[in-house]
């Protein structure tokens, strides 16, 4: 995994309900756990654009219902700041359903568009994306 080229400001907590934008079969999650996540005693794990979580499907398909998944957020509402200076912000917030830990996606299609951020660092995520901002 390679280091994200952007500020983000840390948004998505622990129990966080998030939307899919693939045809996985899941439509909403829920975060349970933060992949690599580092923090100080006391303070809890955030979640931004780009990072690898682990999620239980809240609603989906009968089979995917119920399960834990790994997933890659790749929008999120709160602007972030690029190095450049422009601020981008998306209308939701949403996350792709992965099959391991390489970033390979489980669906073939992803609704909507990514920033290049998750392209540089999930490329897999990338080749199915819709569209690139």
């Amino acid at each position: 995994m390679q280091p994200v080229a952007a500020r983000f400001p840390r948004t998505l907590n622990h129990g966080s309900m998030i939307d899919t934008c693939d045809n996985s079969g899941a439509k909403i999650i829920r975060i349970i756990a933060i992949m690599g996540s580092k923090t100080v005693k006391g303070r809890k794990p955030a979640a931004v654009v780009g990072d690898m979580i682990q999620a239980s499907v809240r609603k989906g398909t009968p089979e995917m219902r119920k399960q834990v998944v790994l997933a890659v957020i790749v929008r999120q509402r709160k602007e972030f700041r690029r190095m450049t200076g422009e601020r981008i912000k998306f209308e939701d917030t949403a996350a792709v359903v992965v099959k391991d830990e390489a970033g390979n996606p489980k669906g073939t299609l992803i609704k909507g568009p990514i920033p290049k951020e998750v392209g540089e660092r999930w490329p897999a995520i990338s080749k199915i994306a819709e569209s690139i901002v």
